[in-house]
């Protein structure tokens, strides 16, 4: 049945249409045959050929008149008369239901002044309440996400902004040190100028970052597929990532029994797998390892990422793939990023119809990405 919960609002509409078109039938029966087929019949017709007579009428003409006008017409006269009357009875009859349209548009105003208060409607209207509210619910939530949201990105900029203070510092400190001291010793200039290039390296990840959050708000992302090695991609991003894994003390071991061929964006999904490596290492202990599985199923592959370092909060968990979101222990100068890389990662993921998620305990965090796969 189309619209169940309005059965009421349709019961009383039919109820009230009868109940008037019974009324009007029982006002306009009464004015006839006891008003003018009863006590009015006489007077009435006295009255009209009275009128006709004042107007230079003899008596038979004025009667004559009377009965061709009235008498003979008297079923088409009461017949306009008892339709004026139902359109009046029903005029007066339909206020009510003006008065829902007063209160939705009462309801409508509320939603767009962004009113704190509940909308409250008639018992009749009742499913129409429970959605406008939940209509205005959702704008307030996103609103406040949307404030959340922009809140965060202008903190972010303020860590960023503070961080890039410190390697700019340390690299003009160390440069004047050598440009200030030409026969300082080898060993000792070339400590001062590996230290240098240390925090201008840094410096450049932090530029980086910057254009990193401009480029997010800005881009639309198009998937550009193609058929890949899985094993092949993620081969070659553990080779791109092995001199970082060396300053960290790390390895990275893929197990993965058999190669497996999706049809990807291969660039796009290069950045996911990029983004939960970096992840991986920034939070791992020193000399831990980390881990890709890669497990087949009937309808998708599961690729997980894992280290193993200090657990996150289940509430921390959920807010991961949030824009520009990083843990509080995030924000130092090592391991600070932009808060995006989780967040682009998930939208490229959802892109291709697979899923990303976060686990954490307090032996290792991971990362599952779910894509849909066809052999």
């Amino acid at each position: 049945m189309k619209n169940p919960k309005y059965r009421g609002l349709k019961f009383k509409i039919m109820l009230q249409t009868i109940g008037l078109t019974l009324i009007a039938a029982l006002i306009g029966y009464s004015i006839y045959f006891i008003l003018i087929d009863g006590i009015f019949q006489e007077p009435f017709a006295n009255l009209m050929v009275g009128l006709f007579q004042k107007l230079s009428m003899d008596e038979e003409s004025a009667i004559l008149v009377y009965r061709t006008i009235f008498w003979k017409n008297k079923t088409l006269i009461l017949t306009c008369g008892f339709i004026v009357l139902y359109l009046f009875s029903f005029y007066l009859g339909m206020s009510r239901f003006t008065d829902y349209l007063d209160e939705i548009s009462n309801g409508i105003h509320m939603i767009i002044k962004e009113s704190t208060n509940m909308i409250e409607l008639s018992d009749e209207l009742q499913p129409l309440e429970s959605q406008m509210n939940t209509i205005k619910n959702t704008l307030r939530n996103r609103e406040y996400q949307a404030l959340q949201s922009e809140q965060r990105k202008n903190d972010l900029v303020v860590y960023l902004a503070h961080d890039l203070k410190t390697p700019l510092t340390s690299i003009i400190a160390y440069l004047s040190l050598l440009n200030e001291s030409p026969d300082m010793p080898e060993e000792q200039r070339a400590k001062y100028t590996q230290i240098s290039l240390e925090k201008a390296k840094r410096l450049g990840d932090l530029i980086n970052e910057f254009f990193e959050i401009t480029r997010y708000n800005l881009q639309n992302i198009t998937l550009e597929k193609q058929k890949i090695s899985l094993n092949m991609l993620l081969e070659q991003l553990v080779d791109e990532f092995y001199p970082v894994f060396q300053r960290k003390n790390t390895t990275c071991h893929i197990n993965m029994e058999d190669d497996i061929e999706l049809y990807v964006d291969a660039e796009r999904m290069a950045r996911v797998f990029d983004n939960l490596f970096r992840n991986a290492i920034s939070y791992s202990y020193e000399g831990t390892p980390i881990d890709v599985f890669v497990e087949r199923q009937e309808k998708a592959v599961r690729i997980t990422v894992r280290n193993q370092g200090k657990q996150i909060a289940e509430h921390k968990l959920n807010h991961l793939f949030e824009k520009f979101y990083r843990l509080d222990d995030a924000r130092s100068t090592n391991t600070g990023g932009a808060g995006l890389g989780l967040a682009i990662a998930k939208e490229i993921v959802e892109l291709h119809g697979g899923t990303i998620q976060a686990e954490s305990n307090e032996i290792y965090t991971q990362f599952i990405v779910t894509l849909p796969y066809t052999a």
